[in-house]
Order: structure tokens, then C-alpha cells, then sequence
């Protein structure tokens, strides 16, 4: 999958990155050095290693927003409020417990890097050197709540909003599939190395396979 993130421009300080948060999305940013988005009120966040979270963005079509810290490259899945204590169940439900995988996870206290407000590219713009960059932004004037990945157990729920169930299945099987390559590569590459965990990869990458079902 081919990222399209948003155009260079010049770094911007905290005053109008704040001015642009909260007025346009109405998410409060503390003070930096580097200015941060809090989470745990109107979101959680699922973050991965960059290469893992692009190849997710590829398999799960909804996601919600998602941003990628440049400094860590980390890239963040925003998801619901409440996603982050929902995580080891989860993963135990998907037979990931007790699987090293490069998962993180920010709820409340914690919080993400802020990345610069999306605006359109100019031509001759300098290279981009932000810290953060939105990859999915949300959208401005736009309800987040109903965006957010959430768990739905128990049955239908009434909300559209995407599935946190197939977004967390998805970044356990990438995360694992990249530590397996990482490992092989180690070990002068032995590409058969994903099939050692079989029941894995297929169960956590099954479209509908999970408690909401």
C-alpha cells in the first residue's frame, strides 16, 4: 500500500496547533516540547511499529483516524474511549496472550505526539520536518466519536462505527509477521519462519472473527 500522507510545509509552534485543535476538532493539546494530544477522554490510542501499521491500513478497510510519529515511528490508531483496557482481554480472546508482540497502548494520562493541522500542499514547499504527521486525519466539524474503532461485544450495536476486534487482530498479526521476518533476517533468513505459528496469522486476520460476530 502506497501512504499519502500530507504535503511539506514549515513546522508549526503550539499556539496555532492548539488554535486548529481546539476550534476546528475541539480536542484539548498540552504544552509541549512537543505538543501532545491526551487520551483516555474522547480517545484512546493502538500504536505499532510504522511498517506494521501500514500494512494493517492495507487489510482493514475502516480504522478510523491514524497518525504516524516520525521521531518513534510509531503509527497511532485512534480508537474508543475505553480500547485501552479492553487490550489484554482482547488479545487473550484472539489467543495472543503470552505472544511478544510491539504493541502500545496510551488511555487515560497518557498521550500522543500532536501532529500539524492538514492543510493543502504549495509548490515549493522544503521538505517536511514535522515530528508527527496525520495519515488518516479526522475530520473538521465532524462528530470523532462515531469514527473510532469499537468492540461491539456482545451482538450488533447501533453505532457504524469500525471494528476494534478486526484493528486489533490485524496489528497482532502484522507485528508478529514482522518480528518473524526480523528474526529470520537475523538468522541469514529463513522464510518459512511465519508458518511456525499457523493457528496465529489465519485466526487473527479472518474478516468477522471476533466476539461481536
Amino acid at each position: 500500500m502506497t501512504a499519502v500522507l500530507p504535503g511539506p510545509r514549515a513546522p508549526l509552534d503550539a499556539a496555532p496547533l492548539r488554535r486548529w485543535y481546539e476550534d476546528e476538532l475541539g480536542w484539548t493539546v498540552t504544552d509541549g516540547p512537543p505538543p501532545s494530544l491526551v487520551t483516555g477522554v474522547r480517545f484512546d490510542a493502538l500504536g505499532m511499529p510504522a511498517a506494521a501499521g501500514f500494512a494493517v491500513l492495507g487489510r482493514v478497510r475502516r480504522v478510523g483516524p491514524a497518525a504516524l510519529d516520525r521521531r518513534s515511528g510509531t503509527l497511532w490508531f485512534l480508537t474508543a474511549a475505553g480500547s485501552a483496557e479492553e487490550l489484554p482481554e482482547l488479545l487473550r480472546w484472539l489467543e495472543w496472550d503470552g505472544i511478544a508482540l510491539d504493541l502500545a497502548v496510551r488511555g487515560p494520562g497518557g498521550r500522543i505526539v500532536a501532529p500539524a493541522p492538514v492543510r493543502r500542499p504549495r509548490a515549493g514547499d522544503p521538505p517536511d520536518p514535522r515530528e508527527a504527521v496525520w495519515v488518516r486525519p479526522p475530520r473538521p466539524g465532524c462528530e470523532l466519536e462515531p469514527t473510532l474503532p469499537v468492540t461491539g461485544l456482545g451482538g450488533g450495536t447501533d453505532t457504524d462505527a469500525p471494528d476494534l476486534v478486526r484493528l486489533v487482530s490485524a496489528a497482532a498479526t502484522e507485528c508478529h509477521r514482522a518480528r518473524l521476518l526480523r528474526a529470520g533476517r537475523s538468522r541469514r533468513g529463513r522464510p518459512t519462519e511465519i508458518s511456525r505459528w499457523p493457528s496465529r496469522t489465519p485466526h487473527g486476520s479472518r474478516p468477522g472473527h471476533g466476539p461481536g460476530r
